[in-house]
């Protein structure tokens, strides 16, 4: 029996952390085009990176930047002993080409 549901090692999270580390002027829209889900959905991502400290908010002018916080951990209790800074550079690579 085939299976239909589509799954992915990364969360959407992870993937919206790794295009904002890619290019802070990014806007909600172009973050939802690049990785195929809703601005709205990308709006609450970003809402919970920011409000955990994985992202830091500025505005200039009348956009808005982030910026990721390399050293906070991973939040599963298994790796929580590392910090993102790890996921950053295994992804250098592709970041690079986006």
């Amino acid at each position: 029996m085939a299976r239909s549901k589509t799954w992915t090692f990364l969360t959407n999270h992870a993937i919206v952390l790794l295009q904002v580390s890619t290019n802070s002027h990014l806007t909600v829209r172009e973050i939802a085009d690049r990785i195929g889900i809703t601005e709205r959905a990308v709006q609450r991502i970003l809402a919970d990176l920011e409000e955990t400290g994985y992202l830091v908010r500025r505005r200039v002018g009348r956009r808005t930047q982030y910026s990721v916080s390399p050293d906070r951990p991973f939040r599963h209790p298994t790796m929580s002993h590392l910090d993102i800074e790890g996921l950053l550079k295994l992804f250098e690579p592709a970041r690079r080409r986006w």
